[in-house]
């Protein structure tokens, strides 16, 4: 009897293996690499100019102080003249317009001045501001002024070019486009370049293209964060963005308070003879205000804000705006020289206090030198960094005319549960800031004609790089 041989688990023919699942990264990883290729060549000119400009703000700083060195400095003293005194010699000179604010010399080498408004022939939204010795009287100059940092006529141009090209209100929306985009591409730089291969980020050994794309990666990648904080701050005081974050702040009670500028009920236009609102002679006087303040703690550097009108009263603050940030500030009544109301910077609330240091990081004053340092090593890299990138955008095409694009499609290859809560995310963003989700809507609307265009030709091309006839 013969017995058939039995057929073991090893000889039994085996199912196919099933395919590997696709990771979401697999997925989302073409469309990050396609958002971050167009938006690099779409929004890069824009973010060149902010880069340029801002390059040349945070120089600016230093720059002033050598343009306006008589203006700014003075020889030190043995006495200082009290500040009335001071004003009175800025009004002889100047008499023009009305006294808008007085910041007494901060230091021991350093001019008083005086800031008048109304002046004809100075922007409305500017000063003149006349500069005193505190020791002699003597007026050793004026000049128009912006801002409360008291930018001076050289920093307020380059300012204004990086704020808005000097196009006025239309021309902020070239900066807040900027702003908008560019945590996204740093981000988006940021996820690839730690997806991909550690041997391929290596710049030393490589030529051509790769070498390109290593030294726009290792740079982007040590400058991302500052980049995603400059798109961050810079929208809190964009026109859109901005707004939009002002409301969100007052929702949630988190504005920036101020001091009550209105005099004690009983005193208020009292002891007003013989002066006007606005006037620095309102009350009591400049020197009885400040030496009220100083009792208050408010030390070097501030600022006195004459009263409005004959109901209110003096508002002296403190303008430091390096680190330790100096914003104490204090209401003083013009009848009596009393202190009516107190604000420190202490009691601010936490958002307003984020603003104020990012704000002031941003342009350059939080840490003085060091941060103006900072910020232009910032916009050099990102200049490097755009050419960089248009270097790889023509290495990538080879015998092409110019560089390939990435391919379309990209979107569909990203797994439902990722495509929705992005779309719904892209949404909000869109709403909060405008200048990144109109764009990218109108992106995505001409990417999906495009590509139903070119699939009714009988060739669409996805992002695996397959052509479709």
């Amino acid at each position: 009897m013969t017995t058939a041989p039995s057929t073991t688990t090893d000889d039994a023919p085996r199912p196919p293996a099933p395919a590997p699942a696709k990771s979401a990264w697999a997925g989302l990883r073409p469309l990050v690499l396609r958002l971050h290729f167009y938006a690099g060549v779409l929004v890069a000119p824009f973010l060149l100019v902010a880069a340029l400009t801002g390059l040349l703000y945070a120089a600016s700083f230093q720059a002033e102080k050598i343009a306006y060195d008589h203006e700014l400095t003075v020889p030190v003293g043995d006495r200082e003249l009290p500040v009335s005194v001071q004003v009175a010699a800025a009004r002889e000179a100047h008499p023009e317009g009305t006294v808008a604010a007085v910041r007494p010399s901060p230091e021991p080498n350093a001019t008083t001045r005086v800031m008048l408004s109304g002046i004809p022939g100075v922007d409305p939204d500017h000063t003149l501001a006349v500069f005193v010795d505190p020791y002699t009287g003597e007026v050793r100059g004026a000049l128009e002024q912006y801002g409360s940092t008291g930018a001076l006529p050289l920093r307020t141009w380059i300012d204004e070019f990086h704020r808005d090209l000097h196009l006025g209100e239309t021309g902020r929306l070239y900066s807040e486009f900027a702003a908008s985009w560019l945590w996204v591409i740093a981000g988006g730089g940021l996820v690839l370049w730690f997806s991909r291969r550690r041997a391929l980020r290596k710049v030393r050994g490589t030529s051509g293209r790769r070498r390109t794309l290593a030294l726009h990666g290792g740079v982007g990648v040590w400058a991302a964060a500052g980049f995603i904080f400059l798109s961050a701050t810079g929208l809190t005081w964009s026109t859109y963005a901005g707004a939009n974050i002002g409301d969100l702040r007052a929702s949630l009670g988190q504005e920036t308070p101020s001091v009550s500028a209105a005099a004690a009920g009983e005193h208020a236009g009292h002891g007003s003879a013989g002066a006007t609102a606005g006037d620095a002679a309102h009350g009591v006087g400049l020197d009885k205000v400040l030496a009220a303040a100083r009792a208050e703690g408010l030390g070097n550097p501030v600022e006195i804000v004459p009263p409005a009108d004959a109901k209110s009263a003096y508002v002296v603050q403190q303008i430091q705006r390096s680190w330790p940030e100096k914003q104490d500030s204090v209401a003083v009544d013009p009848a009596t020289g009393q202190v009516t109301d107190v604000l420190r910077f202490a009691d601010y609330p936490v958002l307003a206090k984020l603003t104020r240091w990012g704000i002031d990081l941003h342009t350059g004053n939080l840490f003085g030198l060091v941060n103006q340092i900072a910020l232009m090593v910032l916009a050099l890299a990102l200049i490097l960094l755009i050419l960089w990138g248009y270097r790889m955008w023509w290495q990538r095409g080879r015998g092409s005319a110019f560089g390939k694009p990435i391919p379309r499609g990209a979107w569909q290859q990203v797994p439902p549960y990722l495509l929705v809560p992005l779309l719904a995310l892209i949404a909000v963003l869109g709403y909060f800031v405008p200048l990144l989700g109109i764009p990218l809507a109108v992106f995505l609307a001409v990417d999906i004609v495009l590509g139903e265009i070119a699939h009714r030709r009988g060739r669409r091309t996805y992002a695996g790089g397959t052509t479709v006839r």
